[in-house]
């Protein structure tokens, strides 16, 4: 037997076998990113459907709810409608969420009683100023001219609204 001859055959046979167990497994690969895509295009559809909703729903607050704690009544936060206007997570009652007001004046803020967007929304600009100016001189800078209404929308969730409208603010003013 001539080995020079069968040793390439033999070589031959065993890369086809190699070739075409690679070539159908690639083709069942094809098929599986085929398939991923699609989901993926689907997902991406169902977003920008739920952005276009989310753009064209109403600003007013879905309904209110009895607090246990008070006989306020309380409007329900929605963390995801919040992340989704400011692309960043937002906390409850974060009152640096209002253009202006940092973490300094925030604790000032509390140290007054004044802890949730609902208080701050019902306190006067007038107050806010006497609230600033109890911190002494370097709080007196501040303009809180719109800081109540800025926790209005806050409190009543208009987060689109409220995120346009800081984008044209300069430091609460």
């Amino acid at each position: 037997m001539n080995w020079c001859l069968i040793i390439p055959i033999i070589v031959g046979v065993i890369c086809a076998i190699l070739g075409y167990l690679l070539g159908k497994s690639s083709s069942n690969n094809t098929d599986e990113i085929g398939a991923w895509q699609k989901k993926y295009d689907k997902l991406e559809a169902d977003l920008s459907e739920c952005r276009s909703k989310l753009a064209l729903k109403p600003s007013e607050p879905i309904a209110a709810t009895e607090s246990p704690n008070t006989s306020a009544t309380l409007l329900p936060f929605d963390a995801t409608l919040a992340k989704a206007a400011f692309g960043k997570k937002i906390k409850q009652d974060d009152l640096k969420i209002v253009e202006g007001i940092g973490p300094k004046i925030e604790l000032l803020f509390h140290s007054k009683g004044i802890k949730t967007w609902k208080d701050l929304s019902e306190c006067s600009v007038q107050k806010c100023t006497e609230v600033l100016q109890s911190g002494g001189k370097a709080y007196e800078i501040h303009k809180p001219g719109t800081w109540p209404e800025q926790a209005k929308l806050a409190y009543e969730g208009k987060w689109t609204e409220l995120h346009k409208w800081q984008g044209e603010l300069k430091g609460g003013k």
